[in-house]
């Protein structure tokens, strides 16, 4: 059974940066796309990124673009969200899910999702 494990998550300044990371165990990620998700108290989950792991191609939302990269290590079955430029607006619980794929792009919409597997998140604040 595949399970998710966010980590990395902390409190950080405006301006700074953070990784976090999503460990994948149980199965292999070759047919997969892992996607990041976000949730801020008394919103809506919101899709930030994602990652085809065959291939690599990437995705991302417009309120990230340019400050956030997503990347994988397949050999560390490990997917990665470099956070920079962080904004207060980016603080929320940060949540990494998976799902197949056949089609060569991924999709960051968390519906998309729903019958994926999910992680537990890692609590991101961004304040000085």
């Amino acid at each position: 059974q595949l399970q998710l494990v966010e980590s990395g998550g902390g409190l950080v300044q405006p301006g700074g940066s953070l990784r976090l990371s999503c460990a994948a165990s149980g199965f292999t990620l070759d047919y997969y796309a892992i996607g990041w998700f976000r949730q801020a108290p008394g919103k809506e989950r919101e899709g930030v990124s994602c990652i085809r792991i065959s291939g690599g191609r990437t995705n991302y939302a417009d309120s990230v673009k340019g400050r956030f990269t997503i990347s994988r290590d397949n050999a560390k079955k490990t997917v990665y969200l470099q956070m920079n430029s962080l904004k207060a607006e980016d603080t929320a619980v940060y949540y990494c899910a998976a799902i197949i794929t056949w089609g060569p792009i991924c999709t960051y919409s968390s519906g998309s999702y729903s019958k994926g597997t999910w992680g537990k998140g890692t609590l991101v604040t961004v304040s000085s």
